[in-house]
């Protein structure tokens, strides 16, 4: 008999290789895209082949983000994700992205106009209904409580405000999961070590995998975001041969 998903607390279970408990995550995490900020793009343009940009425009796109609405990129990192919301949305002062890490926002390279703020999806420091579109670019596995996201996701948006969270999932075969753990976990590290300024570089690409490894289930994501409220929630996979890019697209009711 099929069990129903289950609504998630944690994206995936501790990892314990880099901290002990939900208290030290918090404290790991931010250091660590702290210390590796000055090399993500460069890195991040070599893991995706240059095809990340025009990827994210298309997503946005997809989701039903269109000139004029007022964005907010949750996890906002270095601007990857923002920038291609500035682009459809045509001015920088309808974009305000949000993260936790200084180091990556003191790295971000954005349009005029472009609001950035401190902060974490758990506790979103900004007003209720403020949105029309919520973004966010392979930050879900970073948070500590994606229930409680969710529901700071619902929140901040308008009544029929739309979200689209961007991820790199697990592909479903075994060999796809082998040949995307041997490339993130094996051959990015190592062409991080080569061409990255900070030691941490390849560090934070290991660990990108086993977060993606462990993430809970795309049934489970979904079942997280209606029990938040949403509706018309789907996961979108664009790459079908291995499953690793995909989109949870959703809608605040009216």
């Amino acid at each position: 008999m099929n069990q129903e998903p289950e609504v998630v607390r944690a994206p995936h279970k501790p990892l314990t290789d880099y901290y002990a408990d939900e208290q030290e995550r918090q404290g790991f995490v931010r250091d660590i895209f702290d210390q590796t900020a000055p090399d993500y793009d460069r890195i991040e343009n070599l893991l995706a082949f240059g095809s990340g940009p025009w990827y994210r425009r298309q997503a946005l796109l997809r989701a039903g983000l269109q000139p004029g609405m007022r964005v907010v990129d949750i996890g906002t990192g270095t601007g990857l994700t923002a920038r291609e919301a500035v682009a459809i949305v045509g001015d920088g002062a309808l974009v305000t992205g949000v993260d936790p890490s200084a180091g990556m926002l003191a790295n971000a390279a954005l349009p005029a106009g472009v609001s950035l703020v401190d902060g974490r999806a758990e506790a979103i420091p900004l007003p209720d209904a403020g949105f029309d579109f919520l973004s966010m670019g392979y930050a879900l596995r970073h948070v500590g409580d994606l229930s409680t996201a969710c529901a700071e996701f619902h929140r901040v948006l308008k009544p029929g405000g739309r979200l689209c969270l961007l991820e790199i999932t697990r592909p479903e075969s075994g060999t796809g999961r082998l040949l995307l753990k041997g490339y993130m976990r094996g051959v990015v590290p190592a062409l991080a070590t080569l061409i990255g300024k900070r030691k941490e570089t390849a560090q934070l690409w290991r660990y990108y995998w086993d977060t993606i490894e462990h993430c809970a289930s795309p049934a489970s994501i979904v079942a997280t975001l209606a029990d938040a409220g949403f509706t018309d929630v789907r996961h979108h996979v664009e790459t079908r041969a291995l499953s690793v890019l995909a989109e949870y697209q959703a809608r605040k009711p009216d």
